[in-house]
C-alpha cells in the first residue's frame, strides 16, 4: 500500500486573491466554479496535483515548514523577473556566480517558495540545495 499526493493545501486570508496569484505563477486557471468571497479555491494541475486554497482566521506568523520548489520551463532568471511582476517578493537570492542556485520568494500572504534553474540550465550544472535538503541540479 502507498499514498499518492493529491493536493497541496495553502491556508490564507484572501482565498480568491491568493489563488489568482498562484494561477499566474503556474499558468493554469482556477476551477470554473471558484469566485471571490468563497472560502476555498482550487487550481488543478495537468499532472493530477491540485493547489487547494482554504480560508483561515489566523495569519502566518513564522517560516513555512513546507514550501514549494518550482522548476521553470525557461531560464530561471527570466522567471524570477516574471514572478516579481505578478506580485512575488524576493526573500533570499541564493544564485551563485557560476549560474547555480535558486531564489526564495514570498507570495502575497508571506508563504515562501523557491525558483530553481530550468531543466536545460541544470543539465550543465552540479547539484545544489533548496532549504535544507539537497536538490539535484537546482
Amino acid at each position: 500500500m502507498r499514498s499518492t499526493l493529491f493536493n497541496v493545501a495553502i491556508d490564507c486570508a484572501d482565498v480568491y486573491g491568493l489563488a489568482r496569484f498562484w494561477s499566474e505563477v503556474v499558468g493554469h486557471p482556477l476551477n470554473d466554479d471558484d469566485h471571490p468571497g468563497e472560502s476555498t479555491a482550487v487550481i488543478a494541475l495537468p499532472n493530477g496535483l491540485h493547489l487547494y486554497f482554504a480560508e483561515v482566521a489566523e495569519t502566518k506568523t513564522a517560516k513555512n515548514r513546507v514550501h514549494l520548489c518550482l522548476r521553470p520551463d525557461g531560464p530561471r532568471d527570466a522567471e524570477v523577473e516574471r514572478l516579481k511582476g505578478v506580485g512575488a517578493t524576493v526573500v533570499a537570492d541564493r544564485r551563485t556566480a557560476d549560474g547555480a542556485g535558486w531564489v526564495v520568494f514570498a507570495d502575497p500572504e508571506g508563504n515562501e517558495f523557491c525558483v530553481l534553474r530550468s531543466a536545460a540550465e541544470r543539465a550543465a550544472g552540479e547539484a545544489g540545495t533548496c532549504g535544507s535538503a539537497t536538490v539535484p541540479g537546482s
